[in-house]
């Protein structure tokens, strides 16, 4: 680490966050918990290390910041249902969609026109996410499917709302969404019976690492590298998530899914480097 320069490291750890982020889809499909369960543990884990980490800044509060973690805590319970009801390829794939809406919906509150570039990638990943809904579907995945939508639907309001709030607000936005997921799963804790270890273990990485040190390891790359470099080397994310599933979990994908994602990656990785700005820098950092 010490031979690596200021730009090394920062490509190093962004693509450590991303690695950590693709490991949730393998957890949350090995753990026995219902996502409910899986939600409170995760969360109030991940809670506990973040404010460990960043201390005083989560304390930093605003009503948009309240709103903006309204959103986080949809776009993580979400995701944790589609993955445990579709295959975790439909999930992160179809979560990955977030950056269209982005791009229709950001010209409508700055108030400026649609630019070519971005009709052109939001036409490619609708025909992607066509893919998505094509052929047969397994008992639940439908339900699944349209449940990862709704993480990216939320993920891009959550993007949203964070643009027009001042950056120090940020860290608090993460941690009190983590909170709410946590305070809204605890009557479900009633109908759970005793964890198993192997399962408190694997909550365990994911609030840990899958979630606060992932975080932090971005934020601290980011301010190394440029945003289209974090961008595009995040991607690695959606690419290995269904990876360690099909690895660790024996899930395969189907090839319409396969297809459908690489038309929608492939699309948003070429609007950033023809245009030079991401859509969205991933997870949070804008």
């Amino acid at each position: 680490m010490k031979n690596l320069s200021e730009h090394q490291r920062g490509i190093l750890y962004v693509f450590t966050a991303a690695l950590l982020w693709s490991s949730g889809g393998l957890f949350i499909k090995l753990i026995s918990l219902s996502a409910m369960h899986l939600s409170f543990f995760r969360c109030s884990i991940a809670a506990i290390t973040f404010a460990l980490i960043f201390r005083k800044r989560i304390l930093l509060v605003n009503k948009l910041s309240i709103i903006n973690s309204l959103f986080y805590a949809v776009v993580l319970i979400t995701f944790v249902i589609a993955t445990k009801t579709t295959t975790a390829a439909n999930a992160i794939f179809l979560q990955a969609t977030a950056p269209i809406y982005v791009l229709i919906f950001e010209p409508l509150f700055n108030k400026t026109r649609y630019e070519r570039i971005n009709i052109i990638t939001v036409g490619v990943c609708i025909l992607g996410m066509i893919l998505f809904f094509v052929g047969k579907l397994e008992p639940g995945h439908l339900e699944g499917n349209f449940i990862a939508l709704l993480s990216g639907i939320t993920f891009a309001a959550l993007f949203l709302g964070m643009k027009q709030n001042d950056q120090q607000y940020q860290q608090s936005s993460i941690f009190w969404g983590n909170i709410l997921v946590a305070i809204v799963c605890i009557p479900f804790l009633l109908s759970m019976e005793a964890i198993s270890v192997s399962d408190l273990w694997m909550v365990s990485f994911l609030g840990v690492f899958q979630i606060a040190f992932a975080y932090a390891f971005f934020a601290s790359g980011l301010k190394r590298i440029l945003a289209v470099e974090a961008s595009i080397i995040s991607m690695v994310e959606p690419v290995f998530n269904p990876v360690w599933v099909f690895l660790g979990y024996g899930e395969i994908p189907t090839l319409t899914a396969i297809i459908g994602g690489l038309i929608i990656l492939g699309a948003i990785i070429v609007r950033s480097l023809i245009s030079g700005t991401p859509i969205i820098k991933r997870k949070f950092n804008f």
